[in-house]
């Protein structure tokens, strides 16, 4: 597994293939998928952590299955810009992914990514607090990978 700036992913992926974003928490994953042209994501499950290898093994059943080309990870950097223990726990569980999903992987800053995904399942979709726990983590990774599908879009136009 290369982690690389998301401007450099691009060069290491097939022409078509689909990207898996992980918004990495300390109690759940949320997984969202794009599709073939990357250009959207959807949310597809929560994976409810428990032991690193099981995680592990889980995620890689899920790349197998959802034949995904890369990886886009949220980073929850600080408001302020600074990498704190979240980003350190973050880094380190893609460092543990390595050996066992062999593709290219870039990071996102995923600053307040869960926290306008709650206003839009409260406003938008009247989601009441039950089913919005439900949804939150694969709606957020959802939100990490659209925002770096766009950024990549952006970036080839220009």
């Amino acid at each position: 597994m290369s982690v690389v700036p998301l401007h450099q992913l691009p060069a290491l992926l097939p022409p078509a293939g689909r990207l898996l974003g992980l918004d990495v928490g300390d109690k759940t994953i949320g997984i969202a998928l794009s599709d073939v042209t990357r250009v959207v994501a959807t949310p597809v499950r929560t994976l409810t952590r428990s032991r690193l290898l099981r995680d592990v093994e889980v995620l890689r059943s899920i790349v197998v299955e959802l034949e995904a080309s890369g990886l886009v990870v949220g980073l929850p950097v600080q408001m302020d810009g600074r990498e704190g223990p979240r980003c350190q726990s973050v880094r380190q569980f893609v460092r543990n992914l390595a050996p066992s999903i062999d593709l290219p992987t870039a990071f996102w800053d995923e600053r307040l990514s869960t926290a306008a995904v709650e206003r839009t399942l409260i406003g938008e979709a009247d989601l009441g607090r039950k089913r919005r726990k439900q949804v939150i983590d694969r709606a957020a990774a959802a939100w990490i990978l659209q925002g770096a599908l766009d950024a990549l879009k952006f970036a080839a136009r220009t």
